[in-house]
């Protein structure tokens, strides 16, 4: 019994040693359920683990993730702050160039908006042009007419002319020959 008692204790040992000795890590889930099991076997002799000993259980493992989470995060928030800064800096940059082109587009649009706005003055012009001509168009069926008609009408003149003058001819021969008689 002796021997088995020196043996359990080196063991015991030589495990502290090995754990001092190596670096803080997170418990393995079986390493947490035997610590939780050591804890509850210490706490209540009858192996019942109480809710409050859970508890206290998990607040520890919870905490000390949390700190060596913090404790990594440090590191990198000193480095972040620096990058914090230039990213800043990058950011109001590019803020002022986005700012520099919205006003290029705005005077471009402003421009575009005179070009239209001269366009559809320019087409209300001539829409208007056009109806006119198409009114024209409409009367120049009357004015062919009316034209055609003043060429019938001097033609008919002419016509009338000519015939006036044959008869005033056709009479004054038909009278001579009556004084020729005599």
């Amino acid at each position: 019994m002796s021997s088995l008692y020196s043996r359990s204790k080196d063991l015991s040992s030589r495990s502290r040693k090995s754990l001092s000795d190596s670096p803080p890590s997170s418990p393995s889930p079986s390493t947490k359920t035997f610590r939780q099991d050591r804890v509850s076997s210490r706490s209540d002799p009858s192996g019942v683990e109480s809710p409050s000993d859970r508890l206290s259980a998990r607040t520890s493992t919870y905490t000390r993730r949390e700190n060596r989470l913090a404790s990594l995060s440090k590191t990198e928030d000193d480095s972040a702050s620096k990058d914090y800064k230039k990213l800043y800096e990058d950011a109001l940059t590019e803020n002022e160039k986005l700012k520099s082109r919205l006003q290029d587009s705005k005077q471009e649009l402003t421009k575009i908006r005179s070009q239209l706005d001269r366009v559809t003055q320019e087409k209300e012009a001539l829409e208007k042009r056009v109806t006119d001509m198409e009114e024209e168009l409409k009367t120049f069926p009357a004015l062919a007419r009316l034209q055609a008609l003043r060429r019938g009408n001097a033609r008919l003149l002419q016509e009338n002319k000519a015939m006036l003058r044959s008869l005033a001819h056709f009479t004054q021969t038909a009278s001579l020959p009556e004084s020729d008689d005599l």
